[in-house]
């Protein structure tokens, strides 16, 4: 998901430095597990039917529900807000249920399987979740936008991301409109007998996926066919077939960012592993969000198609998300960096790919500022496990920061071993859930190397350092020492610096210091120099998440 601008009010966050205190604390305990949402139950299939109005808010919806019990329980409970529940079946049997304004409790037959369809016809008039408005430039359309939990309020459901689904679709909308959703689209078929003429599409998603990414789109689109792409780099057919679908006026627009799409899905393939479905549509929408990565079908705002301000940077972010936070989807929302922070780390080496080395260092550069003056990542960590407020969760720590986490991650391991533990993670976890212990432990299996310590410091702790260094020269010894002190304000961190060393012959000299997590740290610089330096740049490839204050002493 991209966010808005609009989203977030920047304010600047002021750092005292040279302050001095205590060692870091050490290595946190382990997390616990998390408590399921719907405990003892999975819901396996959403076979979903809709009638979609002419105009205004109101459908007619069916949800047919394959769930297994995982334990013992007497009792489904799905998600449902404020609609109208007219029956139940549960495995083709009419059942008695209890309603309140959000939930149905459905009572479960104890002599059953572990298997059942549950069926439950409903509708009325939808205020969130699947949006319906007219618009001046396309008339009525509706947009389905989920995140985080807002499915429940048009879709009976469990409207959590630890219970993923495959799902089908059955959607009669007027004939004008297009009718896009996730999957694969089986078939269109005209409605006899309807005056004005209705039409019923029929879409199948094969892949499991949370219900915030089950959608819909009914508009007047224009469709651009972007052709078959990333042939060899999908887990699904041969190649990836994608679209972009706009308001007709903007035919024109058309490839526009999307001339990219096809090298983008080729990149992430070849970085990461094959895409993990079988295709992809790219569509404007009415989404709130400056993209929603929707699987299989990537839901933009119209505002940049129409101001023609559309970038392949935000293509590249949204597409990223059908590996990590579609495929991969984080277990609980405290952990959304691991979708978030993926997303904008795969774009930013998406600028590298595409534009080169200095677009790359300058996007890092932005991310490394955007974390240091946020008020969000000086008081709460990235698994920020206390905030209710899932909207809130959009913010510089799972964004940026948890990206440049990753940056820090590949720097420390090296190219080989990060992207080798990547790949595994996808690999492992593909098509259903995970939590960041486990991205380490494919991290710590592909590496050899311990990231307790690493992932405590950085993810479960509010901040970042704050350094403060200078450095002597002695002639006699012909050696720099370096001093490097830590502020106290969020606790000491251990961390590689690479520090380059302009000699006085204006040659360029590069080390590594290893800095521990403690006040002051002291060392000599290698090699010798045979006169004093003309400077020395710390971090001069944007690797380290820090505010560094510099000098000669």
């Amino acid at each position: 998901m991209t966010i808005c601008p609009t989203m977030h009010t920047l304010r600047v966050a002021f750092i005292t430095l040279f302050t001095t205190g205590r060692l870091a604390a050490q290595q946190a305990a382990p997390a616990p597990a998390p408590r399921p949402y719907r405990p003892g139950v999975d819901v396996l299939d959403y076979a979903l039917s809709l009638d979609l109005p002419d105009s205004g808010n109101h459908i007619e919806g069916r949800a047919v529900l394959t769930v297994r019990r995982t334990a013992r329980t007497d009792t489904l409970v799905l998600d449902l807000v404020r609609l109208r529940v007219d029956s139940v079946l549960v495995d083709e049997r009419a059942t008695g249920f209890g309603r309140d304004s959000g939930t149905i409790r459905i009572p479960l037959p104890a002599a059953s399987s572990d298997t059942l369809t549950v069926a439950v016809r409903y509708g009325g008039p939808v205020t969130d979740g699947l949006v319906m408005r007219n618009d001046s430039a396309w008339g009525w359309t509706a947009f389905a936008d989920n995140w985080p939990n807002r499915g429940r309020h048009w879709i009976p459901s469990v409207d959590h991301p630890s219970d993923k689904a495959t799902v089908s679709w059955t959607v009669r909308a007027p004939s004008r409109l297009k009718v896009i959703a996730n999957g694969v689209r089986l078939g269109e078929d005209p409605v006899g007998g309807s005056n004005p003429p209705r039409t019923v599409t029929r879409w199948r998603m094969n892949e499991p996926i949370p219900v915030y990414l089950m959608v819909i789109a009914a508009a007047p689109l224009y469709e651009y066919d972007l052709g078959e792409t990333a042939c060899g780099l999908t887990l699904v057919g041969r190649c990836v077939h994608q679209w972009v679908y706009v308001e007709p006026q903007l035919a024109d627009f058309l490839p526009g960012p999307f001339r990219s799409a096809a090298d983008i899905v080729s990149y992430f393939g070849s970085l990461v592993g094959p895409f993990p479905y079988e295709r992809l549509a790219h569509l404007e929408s009415s989404t709130r969000f400056g993209g929603m990565e929707n699987a299989t079908a990537i839901f933009y705002p119209d505002q940049p198609f129409r101001k023609r301000t559309m970038t392949d940077g935000v293509v590249a972010h949204e597409t990223a998300h059908q590996w990590f936070g579609d495929a991969v989807t984080e277990t609980e929302w405290s952990h959304l960096w691991l979708s978030e922070g993926f997303a904008t780390y795969l774009a930013a080496l998406w600028a590298r790919k595409s534009a080169g080395d200095s677009a790359f260092r300058a996007e890092m550069e932005e991310m490394r500022r955007a974390v240091l003056s946020s008020p969000i990542v000086a008081e709460r960590p990235v698994i920020d496990t206390a905030e209710q407020n899932l909207m809130a969760l959009l913010n510089r720590n799972s964004y940026q920061k948890g990206g440049f986490v990753l940056h820090m991650l590949r720097s420390t391991l090296g190219d080989s071993a990060f992207f080798r533990g990547l790949r595994h993670y996808y690999d492992r976890y593909r098509n259903g859930n995970a939590l960041s212990d486990d991205f380490r432990r494919e991290l710590e299996a592909s590496s050899g190397t311990p990231l307790g310590w690493f992932f405590d410091q950085w993810l479960r702790r509010p901040g970042f350092p704050e350094l403060t260094t200078s450095w002597t020269y002695d002639a006699a010894a012909k050696r720099v020492t370096l001093s490097i002190t830590q502020a106290t304000r969020f606790g000491r961190y251990r961390f590689p610096l690479t520090v380059d060393i302009t000699t006085a012959a204006g040659r360029r000299v590069r080390t590594r210091v290893a800095v521990s997590a403690q006040t002051n740290t002291r060392v000599t610089l290698d090699p010798p120099l045979d006169a004093a330096p003309l400077d020395l740049v710390f971090d001069p490839d944007v690797e380290l998440l820090a505010r560094i204050v510099s000098g000669r002493r």
